[in-house]
Order: structure tokens, then C-alpha cells, then sequence
């Protein structure tokens, strides 16, 4: 008994043992969990570490005349470390922390200084080392906000952590902002010259250790990234500022005054297929008009009357007619379909004539005659010509063109040849038209638009771009001759007599067609289409343009609607291109007072000088430089462009000033017009990038 007693005692007290044991564990996990948690938690974060991507500047995108259109500002996102080395004292902190939120009441303006102190107080009782104080501050703001109390012990030291950030804006806003596009890290899609050029824009990122504190917030160990990022390349564009600002200006004016849904404008250099502007709007409301989509490179539409130049050109081209061939207008019957000319008949016309007024009859009679047993033989020619084809441009978004053959199931053996040979049962952009018409005026030479000329790293070029051959020779001389021609006739004696100029020839084509409806046809209402298409000077072509105006009200011939941009934006063109001019033959003979002029590019003043006879009198060897009044002669002080400091744009127009103060890394905000009379900083004055200058012209 006495053993069992024992053995009994012993499995008790064993059994108690485990129990004190487990209540002893018990006690210790709530104490760690509860009691020393904060202590340990803040330990664990304290050892946690990463590294994040650090976000390169992406680089500039600049137009054809240097002027700046797109580029990034650093903006900060500014912290405090409540317990930072130079504040760690309360009595350094406790002294300065009302004067602190007095300044950063005053100058945010966001809270009263009040809440400020209250915030800074609670920050430094919870030993808050990543305090979010404002967002999207910009580094002339930093740089005062680093003069506040307890910021000003020192740039690691005094509490403040400014965490950069890049900020993408346009200095120009709307101007091209469909071309140039953007990058949203939401979307995959690609948009303009943003999107297209992203590998050499965007730079490679750099790398940033970061610790997790409590919050599960990650602060910078240190101020500066371990691994700097490496900025992105300039693009150079084709797009002229000038020619850019002229184009969205006269399709905009036209849009308003015809009530229309959307328009679009492409301006093109011939020899070089380079696009100098392309302006999309569409309406948004009565009178405002906004760039949402880019209709030139992605608005596939019937054409219209537009496109007769490829008809006339393939039965040219084929010897089926010739310019002085007889043909009748009026109607002309198909089966189940009359085709008729809007402005009546005008009786059996020559094959010029037919052209210059834009006789539908007179096309559908003479494709379908000549073609209608091989219909092939027409189409093979939209082929050759490669206007089924993409342009392959240098921007994303281009619509496929639909050009049919009588392979294709729609192709309907009486009504579809006859209604191609003037412009419908087909889609094609405005771009790709302007294209067509482009090689006709370069001799027959046919080149693909391109928009990105260079790609630049630190001034230095890494890529070159000029545009792709498509065809060599489109046609023979003999047919692109005539097709000249009869462009050219348009303006003397046809549709676009109206618009013709006293001071320079204009060849091209005026374009009505009617829009279907997407899911009725064209009966279920009457939508047209105005276009006009065409290049200038004639007798030396150096730009081809395209204006598309869509569903106008009231008026829609296209003499009417899309005529009059055509001849604003050629008028202002040829007025402002010297290399238009036949060479000035006149001098200034007996003048004792000089011409005025602008401080600016040096060539350019040369060039105007030496067309007028005169000799200035200056050796300046900077492609820059200013005026100095003189009642001797024109006398001109060297530019001297020295990094860092403002540079002195008064007397200039106001795209030099733009040029230089952009170089700079300025932001101007321009008042008036004419030349700068003043600059709110003055030159020589030390800069830094992102700063604001007021620039003022009279």
C-alpha cells in the first residue's frame, strides 16, 4: 500500500510540475506577445530591409525647331523623421516645433499652425521616423521649406526627407498632345510618341535601400539611391511648333463655324516625308472642340472624290484615256444604281475638265467601260501602289486600310468598280491619302511619313531616322506629269478656283463624300464628309496637306468647309518660308536708318540682311546673339550660354526665348506679343531647373 502511495505521489507532483511548467510558458508567450510586443515587433521591422526601383527622369522630346514639347520636373514628396540626429534633444525639438508649424502653416497654407504643432507634437511622442507632411512639392518650395526651424540644422540631420518624384508636363499644353502622347502605367496600350519611344524615354531606374518602421511604412536608409537611376534619351520630332500652333488654330476656327463632329489637319514635308503638324479635334460641346482621338492616322473613312486621282492615274497609266480625251457627265446608269454629279451636267467635257470639276459620272463611266471585263487590271494598280497596306509609322494606332479585288465576298461584279473609281466602297486615313497625293508631287516618289527624326543621349545622337522608300517610282514621269496637271487645274479653272492664290500656284483635290451610318447605310441620314488634299507651291512642291472636315451643318461642299483651313495654313506657310521666294533682287539704296530687328538666331538674321543688301556690323560665332541700339549701324553683342544661369532673352522673339530658357530647364509663363521687353529674372542670375520665369513681349 505503502509503494502505491508512493508511486501516486509522484505521478502528482510530476503532473504538477507540467502544469507550473505550461502556466510558466503561458505567462511568457503573453508577456512577449503583449507586454515586450511593441519592443520586439519594432525590432523585427527595424531588421527589415529591401531595395525598391527608383524611378528615372524620362528624357525631353523636342519639335523640329528645338522648341521643347515634352519633359519631366522633380517633385517631392516631403517626410520628417521626428527623431532625426540633429533634433534628438527635447529641448532643441520642443523649441523650435511652434516656430516650425508657424512656417509651414504659412507657406502650404493647408492647415492652421495649430494642427501643424499638434501634428509634429503627436509625431514625436509616437516616434514617428516617416512623418507624410505635403505632397507634389516643387524644388523652388523645397528649397525654402530646408530654411524652416529645426530643417536648417542640417540636410541629414534636421529631420526632413525629401523623396523625388518625376512629373511629366507639356510646356506648350495642347499643342501636338495627341502626337506626343503620354505613358499611364495603368494602360498597356501604347499612345504617340510617349508611348512608341518608351524604351529610349524612360531611362533605366536605379535602385533605393528602404527599412520597414512601424506602420509597416518603408523609409530611405539613406538620402541618396544606392544605385542612381539613369536618365532617358531626347527624342527630336518632326513636328514644327510654329506650323503646329497654325494648323490646330485653323481647324479649330473651321470646326466652330461649321457645327462639324471632327476634323483633322496633317501637314507634310514632300522630299522628306517628315510631318510637320497634325491637329485632331473633336466636339465635346456646342463650340468646344477637344483632341480625344487621332483621326489622321486612325480615321479610316470612305474618301470620296479625293481618291479620283488614283483612278485617273491607273487609266493614264494603262494609255486607256488621255487629258484631252471627250467623256460625258451628268448620269451614268449602272445596274441598280444611278450615279449622278451633284452639280448637274455639264455636258461632254475633255478628261481635264472632267477632273478639275469633279464629275462622278465622268470616273465610274470611264473605270467602268475600260475595266469591266478585267477588273482586276484596276485594282492590281491600288496594289502596286500599296494603298492596302499599313504606313508602318513610328506612332501606334494606324487603322488598316480596306482597299477591295474581286477576290473578296462584297465585291459585287456591276456596282462595286464603278463606285471605287470615286472614292467609296473603300476605307482609308487621311494620312495614307495625303501619302498618295505626297509621291505625286515628289515626282512619283513614295515615301512613308515619319514623325521622330533622332533619338539623343546627352546631346549626342544614338539613333537616325528617314523615311522608308515604298516605291521608288509610283508611275511612269509621262503619267505623273499629267496627274500634276490636272491637281494644278483644280485651282485655275475647277472646284478649288476660289481658293487659288495671287502669289503662288496651288495643286490638289476637293473632297464631298457622303458617311455612312455604321448599321443603316447612307440613307438613314444625310453626313458628309468635306476633305481637300493637295501640296504647294506647284511648280516646286515643299509641302503636302490634308484637311478633313466631318459632318458639318448647313454648308458641306468642300470648297466651302475644308478649303478655307487649306488656304489659311498654305497662306501663312508660304508667307513666313523665305526658301518660297524667288531671291529679293531690290536693295536698300539712300536709307540712312536701319531695319529693326529681332535678337535670335544668328543665320536666320544673316540670311534676311544679306537678301536686303545690308552688312551688320558683328563677328559673333554663337548661333545666339542680342541687339544693341545704334544710330551707326547694327551692332550685335555674342549670346553667351553659360549652365546655370539665366540667360538673357530680352529683345528676342518668342520662339528664341522659348528655345533658350526651355534649354535652360526653365518653365516661362509669356505675356503679350511681339519681342521681350522684360524678364522676371534677371540674366546672369543663378538657376535651377523646374524655376518659373515671367517673360513679357510688346
Amino acid at each position: 500500500m505503502n509503494i502505491r502511495a508512493n508511486i501516486l505521489l509522484r505521478v502528482y507532483l510530476s503532473f504538477g510540475l507540467i502544469v507550473l511548467f505550461a502556466v510558466a510558458v503561458l505567462v511568457r508567450l503573453c508577456d512577449v506577445q503583449f507586454v515586450e510586443g511593441p519592443k520586439w515587433r519594432a525590432m523585427a521591422d527595424s531588421l527589415s530591409t529591401k531595395y525598391i526601383n527608383v524611378e528615372a527622369a524620362r528624357g525631353n522630346i523636342y519639335s523640329n525647331d528645338g522648341s521643347l514639347l515634352a519633359t519631366s520636373v522633380p517633385e517631392y514628396e516631403l517626410r520628417m523623421d521626428a527623431f532625426a540626429g540633429g533634433i534628438q534633444d527635447d529641448d532643441v525639438f520642443y523649441s523650435k516645433v511652434d516656430s516650425l508649424a508657424q512656417h509651414l502653416s504659412g507657406f502650404f497654407k493647408d492647415k492652421t499652425p495649430k494642427e501643424y504643432a499638434r501634428m509634429l507634437r503627436i509625431a514625436r511622442r509616437d516616434s514617428s521616423r516617416y512623418l507624410l507632411l505635403k505632397r507634389k512639392v516643387n524644388y523652388q518650395d523645397l528649397k525654402k521649406v530646408r530654411t524652416f526651424p529645426l530643417f536648417n540644422v542640417g540636410k541629414y540631420t534636421g529631420g526632413l526627407i525629401a523623396i523625388q518624384q518625376n512629373k511629366r508636363i507639356l510646356p506648350f499644353q495642347a499643342l501636338a498632345a495627341r502626337t506626343i502622347g503620354y505613358k499611364n502605367k495603368n494602360v498597356s496600350n501604347a499612345v504617340g510618341l510617349e508611348g512608341a519611344y518608351s524604351e529610349y524615354i524612360n531611362g533605366e531606374s536605379g535602385k533605393r535601400l528602404v527599412q520597414r518602421i512601424s506602420g509597416g511604412v518603408w523609409m530611405p536608409v539613406n538620402e541618396e539611391a544606392e544605385i542612381a537611376p539613369k536618365d532617358g534619351a531626347d527624342i527630336i520630332s518632326t513636328i514644327d511648333i510654329n506650323m503646329q500652333d497654325l494648323a490646330q488654330n485653323a481647324l479649330e476656327k473651321q470646326l466652330i463655324a461649321s457645327d462639324a463632329h471632327h476634323g483633322s489637319v496633317i501637314l507634310m514635308e514632300v522630299a522628306t516625308g517628315e510631318i510637320r503638324a497634325v491637329a485632331n479635334y473633336t466636339r465635346v460641346s456646342k463650340g468646344v472642340y477637344k483632341e480625344l482621338f487621332n483621326y489622321a492616322i486612325a480615321g479610316n473613312q470612305d474618301p470620296g472624290s479625293t481618291f479620283k486621282l488614283a483612278s485617273y492615274m491607273a487609266l493614264l497609266e494603262d494609255k486607256k484615256v488621255d487629258t484631252n480625251t471627250l467623256i460625258g457627265t451628268g448620269n451614268y446608269k449602272i445596274p441598280g444604281h444611278t450615279i449622278r454629279d451633284s452639280h448637274g451636267s455639264i455636258g461632254v467635257v475633255t478628261v481635264k475638265r472632267a477632273f478639275e470639276e469633279s464629275s462622278n459620272a465622268a470616273i465610274a463611266q470611264m473605270v467602268n467601260e475600260h475595266y469591266r471585263e478585267n477588273q482586276s487590271e484596276f485594282t492590281d494598280h491600288l496594289y502596286n501602289w500599296h494603298l492596302n497596306e499599313k504606313l508602318d509609322l513610328q506612332i501606334p494606332g494606324e487603322a488598316q486600310p480596306v482597299v477591295k479585288n474581286p477576290k473578296n465576298k462584297s465585291w459585287n461584279k456591276n456596282m462595286t468598280l464603278p463606285q471605287m473609281a470615286y472614292g467609296y466602297e473603300m476605307q482609308l486615313t487621311p494620312l495614307k491619302l495625303l501619302s498618295f497625293y505626297n509621291a505625286v508631287a515628289n515626282d512619283g516618289k513614295y515615301v512613308a511619313p515619319i514623325f521622330v527624326k533622332e533619338v539623343r543621349r546627352l546631346g549626342n545622337p544614338i539613333e537616325q531616322f528617314q523615311a522608308r522608300v515604298i516605291n521608288e517610282q509610283i508611275a511612269s514621269k509621262e503619267t505623273i506629269r499629267k496627274a500634276q496637271a490636272l491637281l494644278e487645274g483644280v485651282f485655275l479653272n475647277g472646284t478649288g478656283k476660289s481658293l487659288a492664290s495671287p502669289h503662288y500656284r496651288i495643286a490638289g483635290k476637293t473632297g464631298t463624300a457622303q458617311v455612312a451610318d455604321a448599321n443603316r447605310g447612307y440613307r438613314a441620314k444625310k453626313q458628309y464628309q468635306s476633305s481637300f488634299c493637295g501640296y504647294f507651291p506647284a511648280d516646286k512642291p515643299k509641302y503636302s496637306l490634308m484637311v478633313t472636315i466631318n459632318d458639318p451643318k448647313g454648308l458641306y461642299y468642300a470648297a466651302l468647309v475644308a478649303g478655307p483651313p487649306f488656304r489659311e495654313i498654305a497662306d501663312r506657310i508660304y508667307a513666313s518660308d523665305m526658301q518660297m521666294y524667288n531671291e529679293v533682287t531690290e536693295r536698300l539704296v539712300g536709307h540712312t536708318v536701319y531695319p529693326a530687328a529681332k535678337a535670335g538666331r544668328s543665320t536666320d538674321i544673316k540670311k534676311v540682311y544679306q537678301s536686303l543688301g545690308i552688312k551688320a556690323l558683328y563677328a559673333a560665332k554663337s548661333p545666339y546673339f542680342n541687339s544693341i541700339d545704334t544710330s551707326n549701324g547694327l551692332v550685335y553683342q555674342e549670346y553667351k550660354d553659360v549652365k546655370g544661369q539665366m540667360p538673357n532673352v530680352y529683345g528676342m522673339g518668342l520662339k528664341d526665348a522659348l528655345y533658350l530658357v526651355g534649354n535652360a530647364g526653365l518653365k516661362a509663363r509669356v505675356k503679350g506679343s511681339g519681342k521681350v521687353v522684360s524678364q522676371s529674372i534677371p540674366a546672369g542670375s543663378k538657376i535651377g531647373k523646374g524655376l518659373a520665369v515671367q517673360i513679357e513681349l510688346k
